[in-house]
């Protein structure tokens, strides 16, 4: 590991030369005809790939290659996750090294894992500096459901609509589980799992007097909640800091200091679950730094490891002998090459000045998109910070219906157009890779904007 240098920060730049570049229709033949042949026994796909069958065989930096060797803007980072760009120089090196030297050892301590706690702790807030690691983002997620109940000796949790948390049974009762007339998650949560809803700015539930949403009105929901609706056993309230699955929505800046004060009068555990919004993704390296709040729990993983497989679950220092209770460790989690990955990406974020890039290009994107709120009928809101950006597209802007239809069409539209990115029903996602300069970050917008005017005119608004 010693041996693997830094690179330098435009490393990305040269392949991204001349993108985006279609040389056939899209999806291609090649993509069409091996989609179809995988779609044979590969099932429950995702939604993207439902919409845009599209098969894809390199990456490098913000470019994605199709099989038909059609060239695209990378708008996804394959979902948050390759956010220092496809195959990071310095990242796949790392990986390399151990993935030749020790792919596995349990848990036993291993040279990579010890410099990767010691860089950790120190990027952390406060005293979050017991660790342990896991390979994706659900198992960390249960891990820390775990912990908390050992913490506090407790067994309730509260979590807030529209959040997601994973697919497993204690992370999906932490979410939305009816999916139609298919009761895959059911036919219950599990016990003791509460939900909540959490302030949205554009669709508050309640108001001021002025019509600005007010947060302590959802404070004083969640109080009445806990007396009225728990049986007084509550562990942990469980959120993400932004809603990712759900469109890229933002609360209040004053949501989380006020959800902690409560949290602490009722001795309840915050954990904050940024598997999809940490490690740089907003312009910090924890979203919650944005408003000044230390969790008691956190777990992170996606941009972690910037595509290898690697989640984290961090509690409390005073908190950290709970881990000794619920074993904690897994047969993957903190493997070297993992811990390789993890290493490496978090001295890219630091070498490359990764965060400061989020922060000036973020408020580049936030500029683009009002702007664009402000020229076009269908977008009734946009959100973000840094690069974890939303679009929401409605009807009427005064009814604020949301325009589902029209999100599918522009996502697809835009795809043709060789921008990959993720869709979310009526609400535009993009999460560009963090190394993006507002060059192509100007090139991603201009083509989601001229697909947005070809549905407006399509659907007879121009």
């Amino acid at each position: 590991m010693e041996n693997i240098n830094k690179v330098q920060k435009d490393w990305w730049k040269e392949s991204a030369i001349g993108i985006p570049k279609l040389i056939t229709d899209i999806p291609g033949p090649e993509s069409k005809r091996m989609h179809a042949n995988t779609a044979r026994y590969m099932k429950g796909l995702s939604s993207q790939v439902k919409l845009f069958p599209v098969c894809f065989e390199e990456g490098s930096g913000i470019t994605l290659t199709d099989v038909d060797g059609n060239k695209y803007l990378d708008f996804s980072s394959g979902i948050y996750v390759t956010s220092l760009g496809h195959c990071h120089p310095k990242i796949s090196e790392a990986v390399s090294h151990w993935a030749k030297k020790l792919m596995n050892a349990h848990d036993f301590t291993t040279p990579v894992k010890e410099k990767l706690m010691e860089k950790m702790a120190g990027i952390l807030p406060g005293k979050l500096n017991a660790i342990q690691l896991y390979s994706d983002g659900t198992a960390s997620v249960e891990a820390a459901l775990r912990a908390a109940r050992a913490i506090t000796n407790k067994h309730e949790f509260i979590s807030a609509y529209r959040d997601f948390h994973g697919k497993t049974l204690g992370a999906v009762s932490c979410a939305q589980m009816f999916r139609g007339e298919t009761y895959s998650y059911g036919p219950t949560r599990a016990a003791g799992f509460y939900m909540v809803p959490r302030p949205d700015p554009y669709r508050p539930l309640w108001t001021k007097g002025d019509g600005s949403i007010d947060t302590d009105a959802y404070i004083r929901f969640y109080e009445d909640f806990l007396k009225e609706g728990t049986v007084g056993n509550v562990a942990a309230f469980v959120l993400e800091p932004v809603q990712g699955w759900a469109g890229s929505i933002f609360p209040p800046d004053d949501f989380f200091p006020k959800l902690k004060a409560l949290c602490d009068k009722y001795k309840i555990l915050l954990y904050d679950d940024e598997v999809l919004a940490g490690m740089g993704r907003t312009g910090e390296w924890l979203t919650l730094n944005h408003w000044g709040v230390i969790p008691d729990i956190v777990t992170f993983g996606k941009s972690f490891g910037n595509g290898f497989p690697v989640t984290a679950m961090v509690v409390s220092e005073e908190n950290g002998d709970a881990l000794e209770k619920i074993s904690a460790s897994s047969s993957y989690g903190g493997n070297p090459m993992a811990c390789a990955a993890a290493l490496a990406s978090l001295e890219v974020i630091e070498e490359e000045g990764i965060l400061q890039n989020v922060r000036s290009v973020g408020g580049f994107f936030m500029k683009r998109m009002l702007r664009m709120k402000e020229q076009h009928p269908i977008i009734g809101d946009v959100k973000g910070k840094g690069f974890l950006l939303g679009i929401e597209l409605v009807k009427d802007k005064k009814t604020k219906e949301p325009f589902d239809e029209a999100g599918k069409i522009v996502y697809q539209k835009a795809f043709r157009k060789g921008l990959a990115w993720i869709p979310a029903g009526h609400i535009l996602r993009m999460s560009p890779p963090l190394i993006m300069d507002e060059k192509y970050a100007s090139m991603g917008m201009d083509i989601i904007e001229e697909a947005i005017a070809e549905v407006e005119r399509e659907f007879g608004y121009k």
